[in-house]
């Protein structure tokens, strides 16, 4: 049999199993298509039967006429839906047809009666209660028989999946099957053929190597009836005419030559294909190099060196397209000075024209062989350079094109086919390897983001609980130091007597007690925006120092001596010093933090100096500054160490800071409008400096209204649940000649204020407390003003005015707020203001 008959047998073969193949395909698509209209209506039934469990629950509730025909409408939808077999042919399959009829029929049926038992309902209203039973029992049974339909369309739709799968599963199995058949085919016909036509062949090539070393006396002797025995038996006929007749020189020559044609062409094909394998290699080369960097620019580079050196082109650059423009992000090296040249250096910008580039950006490359005879702007740019041919390559990514690859050489016609093919592919995977690396860029930025808003939302979750928890501590710190507020401040107005030294420390005393409260307050606005600096006033610095000096006594003498360790503390105070702006609290507070951290810095000891100084010019501000430096010979800070010691939370103490201290002083300083220096070196201690501005001459006047002080035998009924604080209260009030009642908790003052006003022996004021178990002072100053509203109500809270509802005036209940601890004078001149205010009235 000649093998073009057999492959014509094999190919007739296959086309037969093809057939059948499609033939079994249309069946089951067939199949599969009756089985989807199958399952359509099965979700048709399901829906229905829902519904109508859904609208008989409805019914039953409401009883709406809406309702009834909705459930009929629905009921005859169903009805209408299963009444046929349809394309249902299976004996299971309607057998489930037939049991949804029958249950739809019951259903139909329990619903007329369940309509009857309303019409029953309405004319014997006495059988309310039996007939509800039923209805229950109606309902109840509806419920069951929509349950069953809709297990009943579950079942055939559970039926029509394994058909489909089955039917999928026939024909993965008949192709599997026929696909077989036809590789058998095919394999067997390519061996015969092969097993035909390569042993003669070997045969014939070595009969041509005799025949054409000039020996005529070989024989194939070949007795297929193919085409390769046709051939042998051709070749022994001509080799038998050979033997018969001379051969001519010139078709001896004329052979020769078709010889070497053959050689030469082939000679180009391999050379062809060794051209194609060194593109393919360098493309694997610039692959796995781009594959593993993650930045465009180093992605960009590789590819431009790698295309200078091995492909190689005079001219490579990769352009990013921008907002309707070419922007040159990368040149090669070797490019470089031609770059510069032509203007197209790293980020400049080039028009895109009507040819080439417009062409590129919609996602089509590029070849001009000659570029020299393009009349357009960007060909000729090139051409000025020296170059005669470019390609373009698109770097498209998810459909868009973000950029142009850009090779040019220097003679025409300097791209052939293959290359154009290679800086096709290039740039595909040059494309893919960019957007891989914006995508990683984006989620690295993400990542970024995320974790500084986690750590963001950490740390203010974490200020916000302390701010709570330090709100709390500042209520029971307040309470506790008020009474001693209030003797010592009673002591230094009422007892003569006291020695210089006693009403010295009984001044200290207050003064500590007034940074206390500042303290607090502070504290209980710890996790809130501060509030705009308060009213600032005169403040002289050489009486600030020694307050300071007499505060942290115990800290730098006494503690240390308990060690055997010795801190001296020098004052060097400037004389006739001009007075400043400023809060004297915040200003104490931050020398005392100032001290503090002198006094740790000195482990074993030293010399703590505190400054003073009038500077009349100050570098880079305007007017006079007062100079405050807290200076010691300790261990002092490394330069990395002063870059970050005045950010909040960073301490160099472990466990015994808080990273608080100079943070505070940093924050005091700015609210000041003031200036902080720090100088310090390794063993060779530190010096903090703190420059405030003079305050103006007009600063020094006392421009205080005078005190008010309220008239004598007032009633006053005083509520508190701190006994201490209880006392001491009315100790100083009646020190001042009033008449106090107290109370203590709220419940026991509203009792007391009702009961002095049925007794015709009302209060003149009241003082209560905010915070109290039960009853706290809202309620009491509300029960107050309800008794009687002319009564001024003066509030006490260590919780601060922040917490209370009040209006722009105050709160809506009391006349007055004062926060603890109080002071006399403050309490004075509130009692002086609400009995004015109600004399008024």
């Amino acid at each position: 049999m000649n093998i073009a008959t057999r492959l014509r047998l094999a190919q007739l073969i296959c086309i037969v199993l093809l057939a059948v193949m499609a033939a079994i395909f249309a069946r089951t698509t067939l199949q599969m298509r009756a089985e989807v209209a199958k399952a359509e209506v099965t979700g048709e039934v399901l829906r229905a039967a829902s519904g109508l469990r859904y609208l008989s629950l409805e019914y039953v509730q409401h009883h709406g006429e809406r309702s009834r025909q909705q459930w009929l409408m629905r009921h005859a939808s169903l009805q209408k839906l299963i009444a046929a077999d349809g394309s249902f042919d299976d004996a299971a399959e309607l057998e489930l047809l037939a049991d949804l009829r029958q249950r739809l029929q019951s259903v139909g049926s329990l619903f007329d009666e369940l309509q009857g038992l309303q019409a029953d309902s309405e004319r014997e209203p006495g059988r309310e209660a039996i007939l509800q039973e039923l209805e229950a029992r109606l309902t109840g049974l509806i419920m069951n028989r929509a349950q069953n339909m809709m297990s009943d369309a579950e079942a055939l739709s559970r039926l029509n999946r394994e058909r489909i799968l089955a039917a999928q599963g026939n024909a993965m199995a008949a192709s599997a099957a026929l696909g077989g058949l036809i590789l058998i085919v095919v394999l067997g016909a390519m061996g015969l053929t092969i097993r035909s036509v390569t042993v003669p062949l070997s045969r014939l090539r070595r009969a041509t190597e005799v025949v054409g070393g000039g020996s005529l006396d070989f024989a194939l002797e070949l007795r297929s009836d193919d085409e390769i025995g046709s051939l042998a038996r051709s070749f022994d006929h001509m080799v038998q005419r050979l033997r018969q007749t001379t051969v001519s020189r010139n078709e001896l020559l004329q052979a020769n030559q078709a010889l070497q044609a053959e050689v030469a062409e082939r000679q180009a094909a391999e050379a062809r294909v060794l051209a194609q394998l060194t593109r393919l290699r360098l493309l694997h080369q610039i692959t796995r190099s781009i594959g593993e960097r993650q930045d465009l620019r180093s992605i960009f580079q590789v590819v431009i060196r790698s295309l200078e050196d091995q492909l190689p082109v005079d001219f490579a650059a990769i352009c990013v397209y921008q907002e309707g423009e070419l922007v040159v992000s990368g040149v090669g090296v070797r490019s470089y000075e031609l770059s510069m040249a032509l203007a197209m250096g790293e980020a400049a910008h080039i028009a895109i024209d009507q040819n080439g580039l417009s062409r590129c950006i919609a996602g089509e490359l590029v070849y001009e062989p000659d570029i020299g005879a393009v009349d357009y702007p960007f060909p000729q740019r090139l051409a000025r350079g020296g170059l005669a041919s470019m390609v373009l390559a698109p770097l498209l990514a998810e459909n868009t094109v973000f950029g142009v690859l850009v090779v040019a050489r220097r003679q025409p016609q300097g791209f052939s086919s293959s290359d154009c093919e290679f800086l096709r592919q290039l740039s595909e995977h040059v494309a893919l390897a960019a957007n891989q690396a914006r995508l990683y860029a984006t989620l690295q930025q993400a990542y970024d983001d995320l974790h500084q808003s986690q750590a963001q939302v950490t740390r203010q979750e974490r200020l916000r609980a302390l701010g709570q928890m330090a709100s709390g501590i500042a209520h029971d710190i307040n309470n506790a130091i008020a009474p001693i507020g209030l003797y010592a401040e009673s002591l230094l107005e009422t007892e003569h007597g006291l020695s210089e030294r006693g009403r010295a420390s009984l001044r200290v005393m207050e003064r500590a007690i007034d940074d206390v409260a500042a303290t607090v307050a502070r504290m209980r606005e710890f996790y809130r925006q501060r509030s705009p600096q308060l009213t600032l006033s005169t403040v002289n610095v050489n009486q600030i120092m020694q307050h300071v000096v007499d505060l942290t006594r115990a800290r730098w003498s006494d503690m240390p001596q308990q060690r055997g360790i010795v801190i001296e503390m020098r004052q060097d105070l400037g004389q006739d010093l001009p007075l400043i702006l400023g809060v004297e609290g915040e200003i104490r507070e931050a020398l005392t933090n100032l001290v503090f951290n002198a006094v740790d810095a000195m482990p074993d000891g030293g010399v703590v100096t505190l400054r003073t100084r009038h500077v009349e010019r100050l570098d880079g501000a305007e007017g006079a500054h007062v100079l405050i430096e807290v200076r010691d010979n300790g261990a002092g800070m490394d330069e990395a160490t002063q870059r970050r010691c005045l950010e909040p939370f960073f301490t160099t103490k472990g466990e015994r800071g808080t990273g608080l201290g100079l943070a505070t002083v940093y924050g005091m300083t700015e609210r000041h409008g003031a200036r902080l220096v720090i100088e310090s070196a390794l063993q060779q201690g530190t010096a903090i400096k703190l420059y405030f501005p003079v305050a103006p001459q007009a600063a020094g006047l006392d421009d205080s209204p005078p005190a008010l002080r309220p008239a004598e035998n007032l009633h006053i009924l005083v509520v508190d649940d701190d006994p201490t604080l209880l006392a001491s209260l009315g100790n100083i009030l009646g020190a001042d000649g009033h008449r106090v009642t107290q109370a203590d908790g709220g419940q026991a003052g509203i009792d007391r204020f009702r009961a002095a006003a049925a007794a015709g022996d009302g209060y003149e004021v009241v003082i209560t407390d905010l915070g109290m178990p039960y009853v706290d002072g809202r309620k009491v100053a509300e029960t107050v003003k309800q008794l009687a509203p002319a009564t001024p109500v003066i509030l006490l809270t260590g919780w601060g005015q922040r917490l209370i509802p009040d209006s722009e005036d105050g709160p809506v209940q009391v006349d007055m707020v004062l926060s603890k601890p109080p002071k006399i004078r403050e309490l004075r001149a509130a009692l002086a203001k609400c009995t004015l205010a109600a004399d008024k009235l």
